[in-house]
């Protein structure tokens, strides 16, 4: 089988962690990496043995042997990024969140469906083998009918109001780096259309919510109870509460082991043995749908992706927050 070639758009910390990553994926190959600069790019090459690089994402994007764009830069920078690597005829993985807004969203997605690209959203959480046997337990009716979710991502970073989590005309704050994890948790269980939103927030002195929650209210009583911050660290783990039974991930967003119980008592434990960080899985499935012939993964669908940023849009209106670009 032929392999999907890659080009990295952007040089920071999950760059890092992607490309690392990609070297353990078969039908994959790193073949180009972009930065605003010609020395961060050949920097990045050469730490991961990359045979082209580029100062530009301009140039990154007309390379004519790179079939699928990993975006990695800051969020706020997201739809213009896809889109100039749409417009090249590229396939596009794009780092989470996918924009700061769902109108630039719909944008994306309009031109990737017109134009017969590929378009995923780079929510790694969802591929990983942990959160497939979950997925697949629920399918299968293992607790019953879903009643009650419970997800929290959050942790501690040192006073900076430089930092990109702090900045607002870098779209800082917890809710699009941190809450994004807890809310596709509960998307994916549950859905994105609640019948009600609740939320609250703590908004610091930069501007930005270093901490928030949220209530999603669903039909027939189902709810999400969902936490996140960056000034706090919470344990990150994830309940889901059924009529027969209980899910328990610990460690939700890395999800290495899920329990299943029965009148808490567990009767399923399974275990991932990976020896990646978990960023293969995503880009497999990439792979995958490209030599497919795909334009979108069932596994995390385009119109799931702009059902969670609607979410994020009213949680957002709720606390009055846009940022300075808005």
């Amino acid at each position: 089988m032929a392999k999907t070639k890659w080009g990295i758009m952007g040089t920071g910390w999950i760059a890092e962690k992607f490309a690392a990553d990609l070297k353990q994926v078969n039908t994959a190959e790193l073949a180009a990496v972009g930065s605003r600069t010609s020395e961060n790019a050949q920097k990045f090459a050469a730490e991961h043995a990359i045979p082209r690089s580029y100062g530009s994402y301009q140039e990154l994007v007309l390379d004519s042997d790179v079939d699928v764009i990993y975006v990695a830069t800051p969020h706020p920078f997201h739809k213009e990024n896809v889109l100039t690597s749409l417009r090249a005829g590229k396939a596009v993985l794009c780092e989470k969140p996918f924009t700061v807004h769902s109108s630039e969203l719909e944008e994306l997605i309009q031109y990737a469906r017109e134009n017969k690209l590929f378009l995923m959203e780079a929510m790694w959480t969802r591929f990983l083998p942990s959160i497939q046997k979950v997925r697949q337990w629920l399918s299968e009716g293992k607790i019953g009918e879903v009643q009650l979710l419970k997800a929290d991502f959050g942790f501690r970073i040192d006073w900076d109001p430089a930092n990109r989590l702090l900045n607002p005309n870098l779209g800082g704050g917890a809710l699009l780096d941190a809450g994004i994890y807890p809310i596709s948790f509960a998307s994916m269980v549950l859905g994105t259309k609640p019948d009600k939103i609740t939320s609250t927030a703590y908004i610091g002195s930069t501007g930005v919510d270093e901490q928030f929650s949220v209530l999603l209210s669903y039909p027939n009583g189902k709810t999400a109870s969902l936490n996140g911050a960056v000034r706090l660290n919470l344990n990150n783990d994830a309940y889901i509460y059924g009529t027969e039974g209980s899910i328990y991930i610990p460690n939700f967003l890395m999800a290495k082991t899920a329990s299943l119980f029965r009148d808490n008592q567990v009767v399923e434990t399974y275990t991932d043995e990976r020896s990646t960080d978990g960023y293969s899985f995503e880009a497999e499935e990439v792979s995958r749908c490209i030599q497919e012939g795909m334009t979108e993964s069932s596994i995390m669908p385009l119109d799931e992706s702009l059902g969670i940023m609607k979410i994020i849009d009213e949680i957002r209106t709720q606390w009055e927050l846009r940022y300075p670009f808005e």
